[in-house]
Formats: structure tokens, sequence, C-alpha cells
């Protein structure tokens, strides 16, 4: 066999020999990590291509075959796919100190940066004409990117019948009220029954959950459970922080991090939840800017997590809340990151996974509903939307998101100039 030919087939393998783990120095690595997430702009995909260039392509720490097979696994996994990676090459360089430290460094810019514009929303409020406008057109883009995201999402995930048939009764249960524990448990079932054979079980009970989900739409009086979702928040203002028990915030979003199975959007249903529907510490088009505010940093959607804490208990309220849901991101790889690809390789979980995931999209989808109804309120912001929504799906730059979100205030900007 020609030697070269053998070496190129070896490479392709993924032979040890070919890649290696540098020692870093633990201030090399927590800079090189810091460096990641202050460019972390565009979005997971772009996140996670700006690692495997630097770290797999340039420097070969593993091959592409092992990354692939990381990736994988964090994408079943709920989590910032990205900053879970971060957390994996840095417990490769250094241990378990150095995974910390790189996935410390990774969400540091974006904590930062959030920290600071949620205590300027609080301190400034949106109390003058111009600001208000902005922000409503702001809330308007935010709902057209969930709407994308319910897409996107679900395109990947919903791939066939029943997972469909969970993902449009998770819809319909969560504008109904019912709680989402049972909505991912059943999901998750359903679908190992269904892909074990059991067909006529799992139709069953689909069709015992949706007569009860119809059941409970007419007893609570139809859409009711919409409106419950819906606070709209008209007094507008800024908002006072809380005194919302830190406890409490920590447990919101370490409940919302081993949840957000699918990307960091299935975060949203879990914290709109808590935050709006039942601790009531902020409203709707609050929880709407903190997610547009997110858009505009480098950093995982997710750390928007941070403005819904400072709303509810001030400056520790948002260390706790980010602290919550952030934590099973380290904690899965840093504690059991061998034995979970073990365990996610196993059909029934896998399966089981999937099943909670297609729950989870419909859940997003039943919050877009009671978002969109207290950002869609005119005619004015339905054209915005149209338009917003047509360039979501026809591009996919990097910097899309934040374009998206500078244009919407823009758009409120002139509306408002223009009214004046």
């Amino acid at each position: 066999m020609d030697v070269n030919n053998a070496s190129a087939q070896s490479a392709e393998a993924g032979d040890p020999s070919q890649y290696r783990v540098p020692r870093e120095s633990w201030v090399r690595l927590f800079l090189r990590f810091l460096r990641f997430g202050a460019l972390a702009w565009g979005g997971p995909v772009a996140q996670i291509a700006m690692i495997r260039q630097e770290l797999v392509d340039e420097e070969r720490w593993i091959s592409s075959d092992q990354f692939n097979r990381v990736l994988a696994l964090y994408q079943v996994l709920p989590g910032p796919e990205a900053h879970e990676l971060c957390v994996y090459f840095g417990m490769r360089a250094r241990g378990r100190w150095g995974g910390i430290l790189a996935g410390l460094g990774f969400m540091l810019p974006g904590f930062l940066l959030m920290f600071a514009l949620s205590w300027a929303y609080v301190r400034y409020g949106l109390e003058t004409d111009n600001v208000a406008a902005i922000f409503a057109a702001v809330q308007v883009a935010v709902a057209a990117l969930i709407v994308r995201a319910v897409f996107r999402i679900g395109g990947h995930v919903v791939t066939n019948r029943w997972l469909w048939a969970i993902a449009v009764l998770g819809a319909c249960a969560q504008v109904a009220g019912v709680h989402f524990v049972l909505i991912l448990a059943l999901g998750g079932l359903v679908y190992v029954v269904a892909r074990r054979g059991f067909y006529t079980v799992a139709i069953g009970v689909i069709g015992l959950a949706a007569v009860g989900v119809v059941a409970l739409s007419l007893r609570n009086g139809g859409l009711a459970g919409l409106d419950a979702l819906s606070v709209d928040g008209s007094e507008g203002g800024a908002t006072t922080p809380g005194t919302v028990s830190l406890l409490l915030l920590f447990w919101a979003g370490l409940k919302a991090g081993m949840l957000t199975f699918g990307g960091a959007y299935t975060v949203i249903p879990f914290l709109q939840r808590d935050a709006v529907t039942q601790g009531a510490w902020m409203t709707n088009p609050q929880f709407l800017d903190g997610i547009a505010l997110s858009g505009l940093l480098p950093a995982p959607l997710i750390i928007f997590s941070t403005f819904v804490g400072y709303l509810g208990g001030g400056p520790w309220g948002a260390v706790v809340m980010t602290v919550g849901i952030f934590l099973p991101a380290f904690a899965f790889t840093l504690l059991a990151h061998d034995p979970l690809e073990r365990l996610v390789h196993q059909p029934r979980i896998r399966q089981f996974l999937e099943g909670v995931t297609a729950g989870v999209v419909g859940l997003i989808a039943g919050t877009t509903l009671a978002l969109m109804s207290v950002s869609l309120t005119s005619p004015e912001a339905m054209v915005l939307f149209g338009i917003l929504l047509a360039l979501l799906f026809a591009s996919n730059r990097r910097l899309l998101i934040p374009a998206v979100i500078a244009g919407a205030a823009l758009w409120g900007w002139v509306s408002q100039v223009v009214v004046a």
C-alpha cells in the first residue's frame, strides 16, 4: 500500500497520533474561551462553527469524527451546545477545573453585557414615547424570531407523523393550561410505545389525551389558558426589581436549564411560565424585551435568563438564575460525559428524548401564540411582522438576528418621529 494513502486513511479514521490537546496554562485557557465568548455572534450554528474551525480544523485537538459524536450528544442533552462544547474542550485540556474555566470564559462576556443592559432597563425604563415605540417594534421582531425558531427546530425534530401528533397535542395542551411535566412525559412515553410497534396503544393514549385537552379547554372557557399566558402588562413603564426569593429564582433557572432540549429557544416556555404566568414578577412585553436584548449580544440566547432574574430579584437574582440555568450544561459534561454518551445511544432512551423534544416544540408553539397576542396589536405591527418573518426565512447570514432587531428598533423610532 502507498505510504501517503495509508497516512491519509489513518488521519481520516481518527488516528490518535494525528491529534493532540495542548496542556495550556490556566490563564491562556481562560483567555482563549473568553475570546470565543466575545466573538459569539450569530447564534449556535456560528458559535459551533467558530469553535470547530480553531480547535478541530486548525489546531487538531480531536478528530472531526469525534467532534461530530460529541456534538451529537450535546444536541440530545439539554443546554446550549456551544457552551457545552467549550466545557468539554476545557476539560480535555486541563481536567474538570479546565472545563469550569472554559465554560465561564465563554459565558462571561454575554453575562456582563446582559447584566449591564438589565440594570439600564430597570434604571431608565420605557418612560419616553420614543423608547416605548422602539421596544414595541423590537417585540414584534422577537415574535418573528420565535416563529422562525419553531419552524426550524420543528423541521429537525418533528420528522414523522407520531412526532407531529405529539407536537400538535403539546401546543394544544399548553394553551389549555396543562402542566408541562405531564406534556413532556406523555410525549416521551407515547413515542417509545409507537416505535416499539404498539400502534394501537399509542393511538389510544393520544386520543384520550386529546379528549382531555378539549374537555379542559371547555371547562376553562375555550382559550382561557391562552388568556392566562397572555399577561400583557399594559401599564408599561419600568419594573422595579421585586423581592422574589433567590432560592425560587435559582430553582426556576435550574429547572429551565434541565429542560432545554433542541436549542436555546426551547427555554422560552419554561421561563415564561415561571416569570410571567405563575410568578408574575414580569409581563410578557418585558419578557420579549429580554429576549430582544439577548439577540443583540455575543452569547447564547439563553443568556436572557439573566434579565429575567434581574427583574425578579435585582442583581443577585440575575446571578442566581444565570447560575441555575447554566449549571446543568457544566454538570452533564464535567461529571457524566462518558456515561451519558453511552446512555443516549440506547434506542429506548433516545426515542423517549425524541418524544420529549417534540413535546417541547409544541410548548414553544403554544407560548408563541401568547407572545404574539401581546406584540401584534396593530396593523403596523402586522406589516412589520410579515416583513421581518420573510427576511428571516430568506436569509441565514451570521449577523441576521441582531440586524433584524436593530432594524425593528429603527422602524419603531422612525414611526414615532413621523407620528410626532
